[in-house]
């Protein structure tokens, strides 16, 4: 174990920070100067689980590129095999993963680009929570647009701009259009289409510098400014952790290459560099630009789109390989988690008029099948890799299922913060470290996409032009469930062993009493865990959530107490509570005067039908009925004020949590109620049950 999620964060910034160090350095063997490490969250865009050459590339006899910084920081960390992305396109994944929600929970679904990312939680403002100093550089796509694209056109505007979302400072591609080129400030006469010959719009917080950016290629302009900030950080704010998420655009759309050879060296006095000049604003912004083709793949006999994808995913390479030598070169690279993983699977697109690519080219989609838009490993399994030297063993490979909401209660949890009740994941701390028990990742996803999977000659024949529609995946006891072309929600899963059937030919669905019941389950658990979403309607929305079997039950809630100052309504798992009892009623007063209450039992629902939920309190609560959110009344909520929302639920037995912050008000309130097609509106209290 690291840390604890009981510990302080509802104080200044720079008192959490002392707080956390004080618990790490109590409960960890490492020194408490290692309590809050700093945090960079590398992405990368439309980059496939088979371009690592640790996972796939290596292992290919031909028209291979390497990846030998990647596979270097896997050698010294972890692999995560089994690491899913939410949904198989950006904008949602990219949603979910700031959010710390799954699709099923999440606003921004299917290809909702550019709508605005909700104001509530995010990975941002939860490490600010934790005193951390937050930084996003590269393709944002989650500003909010308004009633047209034109109508909104700064951060002023922008709802949902990354400053406004927990970001101290940002710098990057806001728009989702614009980081489909990599040259924001030059033409690229070559393109397919006039979106794709122009130069884009860079923000750096409220300025937008494209202007001053000539001949600057994003994946070494997003790289040299991270490197900038860092070392200006130590700097300016000696020793405050920080929080980097860093959204590389490429090797995602079109497929142009840099302008020279990466500079010699790399970290603090080599490598890329800011040189903070308009027109040359960093160190590789001479020459011509699109030009540059890696010398490893130069004679090789490939054609032109071939060695640009391949000098693009190089170029990558070498940007962390810089990053993380910066890191030894400043003495924190101990005190530093780097992350990397990537947005969905590969996608077929040069953005180069008349010349084509496809994933095939390197089978960038692995030993799997599927890409970008579809839910088969291809799609939604990421490459993911984690390092954090001294905590992190060197070698390790894990094959536990993940997806991208867990880092949210990752970070909260090696920052020494409670994760929001909100949140859907679970900490990898276990998985990263080899140490403790993990619970298990809830994976899910589900996305509408009107045409066919491709009849790549590598894909299995039952996935060759498959019809796409509405697709969900979902894991459950061990094994995948897969939905396409759903129609009802009485279509079956095909479930399949991903962990031997790697390209999901064998469905198990049918083919023993056990998989006749697992298949039950996964229909029960994909309405269980999830709320629909006005803007994006799915066949099964209208279903109603399956009740559980339960045997013995008795009037009232169990209920436990948690001791803490927290800075949001917090999330617990494994914890041991520093009280418990059960209570007829949700009693604001049990528990610690200062903490958080759960509350756990069943609702009795009398009949099938709608039900409608109420909830007020003094201070902040999340009402979870199975693992669906049904009221959140914690961030942004206004004391005293009634949340409601209205749910479809079977008659029978549903277990219910309701998470409540108490902050020692002195006046504690926690008032739930409902209504139904023949109950009038009612205390709820009367109607729950525990074991």
């Amino acid at each position: 174990m690291i840390i604890t999620r009981s510990s302080s964060c509802r104080v200044p910034f720079r008192v959490a920070a002392l707080l956390a160090a004080f618990v790490f350095g109590i409960l960890s063997e490492k020194p408490a100067a290692a309590s809050q490490p700093n945090i960079i969250f590398v992405f990368t865009d439309d980059m496939g689980y088979g371009d690592l050459g640790v996972l796939f590339q290596n292992e290919r006899s031909e028209n291979r590129h390497a990846t030998p910084n990647f596979d270097r920081m896997a050698a010294e960390g972890v692999q995560l095999l089994r690491h899913y992305c939410p949904a198989p396109v950006c904008a949602p994944s990219r949603a979910s993963l700031l959010r710390g929600v799954h699709q099923g929970h999440a606003d921004v679904r299917n290809s909702n680009f550019d709508k605005a990312l909700p104001d509530n939680h995010t990975l941002g403002t939860v490490m600010q929570g934790a005193g951390y100093r937050t930084l996003h550089v590269g393709k944002y796509g989650l500003q909010g647009l308004g009633e047209s694209n034109e109508t909104l056109s700064s951060p002023d505007e922008w709802p949902a701009y990354p400053t406004k979302r927990g970001f101290d400072e940002y710098m990057g591609y806001v728009r989702h259009v614009d980081g489909h080129v990599h040259y924001p400030n030059n033409e690229w006469p070559i393109g397919n289409s006039e979106s794709h010959r122009t130069g884009k719009e860079v923000w750096h917080d409220d300025r937008e510098i494209s202007s001053t950016l000539d001949k600057c290629y994003t994946t070494d302009l997003f790289t040299a400014f991270t490197k900038k900030w860092i070392v200006d950080h130590r700097e300016e704010r000696g020793d405050q952790p920080f929080f980097i998420y860093l959204a590389y655009d490429t090797p995602h759309a079109a497929l142009q290459v840099p302008t020279q050879a990466f500079p010699e060296g790399a970290g603090l006095n080599g490598g890329l560099q800011w040189l903070g000049e308009p027109g040359k604003m960093i160190n590789t912004a001479t020459g011509e630009i699109d030009s540059w083709i890696h010398p490893d793949y130069r004679n090789q006999g490939w054609s032109d789109v071939e060695q640009r994808f391949a000098t693009m995913v190089r170029r990558i390479d070498s940007a962390v390989g810089d990053l993380l030598q910066l890191l030894k070169d400043l003495e924190i690279d101990e005190e530093t988690l780097v992350v990397f993983t990537n947005d969905n699977g590969p996608l077929a697109v040069s953005y180069i008029q008349g010349v084509p690519f496809t994933p095939e080219h390197f089978q960038s989609y692995g030993p799997f099948d599927g890409e970008k838009r579809d839910v088969w490993e291809g799609g939604i399994r990421m490459p993911a890799l984690a390092r954090w030297p001294g905590r992190i063993p060197a070698g390790r490979v894990d094959q536990t299922p993940s997806q991208f909401h867990d880092w949210m209660a990752t970070f909260a949890d090696v920052a020494g913060v409670a994760v929001p009740a909100l949140s859907d994941g679970v900490s990898l701390v276990p998985t990263l470290t080899g140490e403790g028990e993990r619970e298990p990742s809830t994976v899910y996803v589900e996305f509408l996409h009107g045409r066919k999977t491709p009849s790549y000659p590598d894909f299995h024949p039952s996935h060759r032009g498959r019809a796409r529609n509405e697709m969900q995946a979902i894991f459950l006891e061990g094994y995948k469930g897969v939905r396409v072309d759903i129609e009802g929600h009485a279509d079956d899963f095909e479930i399949y062993d991903v962990k031997t059937d790697l390209k999901e030919i064998e469905n198990l669905a049918g083919t023993s009493v056990f998989f006749d019941g697992l298949q039950q389950r996964m229909k029960d658990r994909s309405l269980q865990i999830r709320r629909p979403n006005a803007a994006n309607p799915r066949p099964y929305d209208d279903e109603k959530i399956p009740s559980a079997l339960v045997e013995s039950t008795r009037p009232g809630a169990r209920w436990m107490g948690y001791e803490g100052d927290f800075a949001w309504t917090p999330k617990f798992w494994g914890e041991s509570a520093h009280s418990l009892g059960g209570s007829l009623r949700f009693d604001p007063t049990v528990g610690p005067d200062e903490g958080a209450v759960v509350f756990t039992g069943y609702i009795e629902v009398p009949e099938d039908g709608e039900y409608r939920f109420f909830l007020s309190t003094d201070s902040g609560a999340i009402l979870r009925i199975h693992e669906a959110t049904i009221i959140d009344a914690d961030f942004g909520y206004e004391a005293g004020s009634e949340v409601a929302s209205t749910v479809l639920l079977e008659k029978g037995k549903h277990p219910f949590r309701l998470n409540y912050l108490k902050t020692g008000s002195g006046n504690p309130v926690l008032d739930v109620q409902w209504s139904g097609p023949s109950l009038e509106k009612q205390s709820l209290a009367g109607d729950v049950l525990r074991n």
